[in-house]
């Protein structure tokens, strides 16, 4: 008889509160002042206020889930089979997405240069990377980052599972295991990398793993969710300290919105220009970590318990996240040809696709084993039920990906 396996209900709530914010900030995206792929013809400097800060902990939230996620999947496979799922799992659909998810999104771009649909989609196969040319992977460089982020801690999570570590958590435990070493040791750890690395690659790119920078924030976002998991001391440590944490994220509220509003001329403080972009820069990097520990805290506390529905909407995370941002695009583009106010297409973009993703979803993803491999989906079983290890659905461990 097979053991079930304990689930975490509150990394599944936190998963879909991670991909519902990308619903909107990728709609948001049409109607803010940041560059963007295409823009509504009116902007609105209202959607830059809450989007700034949504864009410090919207990602390393998801990050931090998946590295605990990913912890967890390593389960009782061997490193051979993690890799071969990691790969079947990420890999597969990025490639997919590439090629048939991302093009439109160029296409609606430059719809002005062709004449159809056809005649762009021969451009993908030029293979020149995106914005020169049309071959990209936009918002699907989550999925190329976590492959990348899961195959190189393969070692360490060999190692976290294997008896011969506990010396290294219990180490760990000492170094982080109070609120203030929670709070500021991964924190500092962070800056330095960025300290260490930006100067050489200042801006983020998504057209191909180039920017150590930004794959070195991300990833210690990942790496930290998953070592703390990994010692249940630490994460127990994250729901005892919830409240001192959320202190530090609304403290650090006060120079974050200080160095952006000074950058854009809305207040004048006493600072060089310099002065307020490294307060700026550095504030956010804090306000990004004490959110996300401050979330996870509040949702161990209040989430971890399941619901009949998070089944179901755990499935359909991840053909969601890469259908979303392509939908946004294309029904935007009509709605943004209407004479509408900024909100009423904000909303009209982000109900439509909503429906839309989760209408293509189960009339034309779920069902079919072929569709679900090409969206990172587990393969189906004739009776309907999926198994990993002999173990139901219901009770199986978390796999590292969005779902």
């Amino acid at each position: 008889m097979k053991t079930a396996i304990t689930r975490r209900h509150d990394l599944d709530w936190l998963r879909f509160l991670a991909i519902l914010i990308l619903l909107f900030f990728h709609t948001g995206m049409w109607f803010n002042t940041f560059g963007w792929h295409v823009k509504n013809t009116e902007l609105s400097s209202a959607f830059d206020y809450w989007m700034i800060w949504l864009h410090c902990w919207r990602m390393p939230l998801l990050l931090f889930i998946s590295g605990a996620g990913t912890y967890l999947a390593l389960g009782k496979r061997s490193p051979r089979q993690f890799a071969g799922e990691r790969v079947r799992r990420l890999f597969i659909p990025l490639a997919f997405g590439m090629f048939v998810i991302v093009p439109p999104q160029i296409y609606f771009e430059h719809i002005g240069r062709y004449d159809n649909y056809w005649d762009f989609y021969q451009t993908v196969f030029e293979f020149i990377p995106y914005p020169q040319g049309s071959f990209s992977w936009h918002h699907l460089w989550f999925i190329a980052y976590l492959l990348v982020y899961s195959l190189v801690a393969l070692p360490l999570l060999v190692f976290l599972k294997s008896s011969r570590s506990t010396s290294f958590k219990a180490m760990l435990y000492r170094v982080v295991g109070r609120p203030w070493g929670l709070v500021f040791v991964p924190a500092l750890f962070i800056l330095l990398t960025q300290v260490l690395l930006r100067p050489y690659f200042p801006e983020e790119t998504h057209g191909l793993i180039d920017d150590w920078a930004f794959l070195a924030l991300y990833g210690c976002f990942f790496f930290f969710g998953m070592l703390l998991y990994a010692t249940p001391e630490l994460w127990e440590t994250i729901r005892l300290s919830r409240f001192y944490v959320l202190v530090a994220a609304l403290s650090v509220v006060i120079p974050f919105y200080g160095g952006f509003l000074h950058m854009r001329d809305v207040i004048s403080l006493p600072l060089t220009t310099g002065a307020a972009e490294l307060m700026f820069d550095v504030s956010a990097i804090l306000l990004g970590w004490f959110t996300v520990i401050a979330v996870v805290g509040y949702a161990q506390q209040y989430l971890n318990r399941p619901h009949p529905w998070l089944v179901h909407i755990n499935e359909g995370l991840y053909p969601f996240y890469i259908l979303h941002q392509t939908v946004i695009i294309w029904i935007g583009y009509y709605i943004s040809r209407l004479d509408w106010g900024i909100f009423a297409k904000f909303w009209a973009i982000s109900i439509l696709t909503l429906f839309a993703c989760l209408g293509f979803y189960w009339v034309f993803i779920r069902p079919f084993n072929v569709v679900r491999l090409l969206f990172g989906m587990k393969w189906k079983k004739r009776n309907g039920h999926r198994t990993v290890n002999g173990v139901n659905i219901e009770h199986r461990a978390h796999d590292g990906t969005l779902p």
